[in-house]
C-alpha cells in the first residue's frame, strides 16, 4: 500500500491539540494550538496575544521557524520548518476563531491584542505511527511470535 505522506500530514495535523512553536534564531519554544482552514491551503495557522515574544519578535517581517509535534492521539510526531508571519484577515479569523482561542481573550475575535501567526511550511521530518491501542498490542505479539519487527507506523521528509 503506497501512502500519501502529505495528505496523512495534513489530516492528522488537523487533530493535534497542541505543539511547541519558536524561531529558528532561538531555541526558545511556546505552547501553541495549531488551526487548519476548512479549504486546506497549505498553512498551519495560530491565534496568539500581541504581547507574547514570539508575536513581538515577528511583528516586523517573517521569521523562520519551527513548530514541533509529539502528538500520540493523533500518531504525529513531527519537525516542522518554513516561515512565520503575522497575518491581519478578519475573514480568516472569523474561519478560525474557536472556543480554545476564546478562553483566553475577554473581547473575543475583537480583543485588540488577538494576533494571526501563519506558518508556511517547507520541511518536515515525521513519524507517523499507529493511533490504536488495539493495532499496537496485535503487532507487538505478532512481532513476539514470529520474530518479524512490529509495524508500527512509517516516517517521512516532507517537502512543501
Amino acid at each position: 500500500m503506497t501512502k500519501d505522506a502529505k495528505a496523512d500530514f495534513w489530516d492528522r495535523v488537523d487533530t493535534v491539540q497542541a505543539g511547541m512553536l519558536g524561531l529558528a534564531e532561538n531555541s526558545k519554544l511556546v505552547p501553541m494550538s495549531p488551526t487548519l482552514r476548512k479549504a486546506r491551503d497549505g498553512k498551519i495557522w495560530f491565534i496568539a496575544a500581541k504581547g507574547e515574544e514570539i508575536v513581538d519578535n515577528t511583528a516586523a517581517a517573517s521569521k523562520d521557524a519551527r513548530f514541533v509535534i509529539a502528538d500520540a492521539k493523533s500518531g504525529l510526531y513531527a519537525n516542522v520548518e518554513g516561515q512565520l508571519a503575522h497575518v491581519n484577515d478578519k475573514a480568516i479569523l472569523d474561519e478560525l476563531w474557536n472556543a480554545v482561542a476564546a478562553a483566553w481573550f475577554d473581547d473575543g475575535k475583537e480583543d485588540p491584542d488577538v494576533q494571526l501567526l501563519c506558518l508556511t511550511p517547507r520541511m518536515a521530518g515525521c513519524w507517523f505511527s499507529t493511533t490504536s491501542g488495539v493495532k499496537f498490542i496485535y503487532e507487538i505479539a505478532k512481532a513476539n511470535i514470529t520474530g518479524a519487527e512490529p509495524d508500527q507506523g512509517y516516517q517521512a521528509d516532507l517537502t512543501f
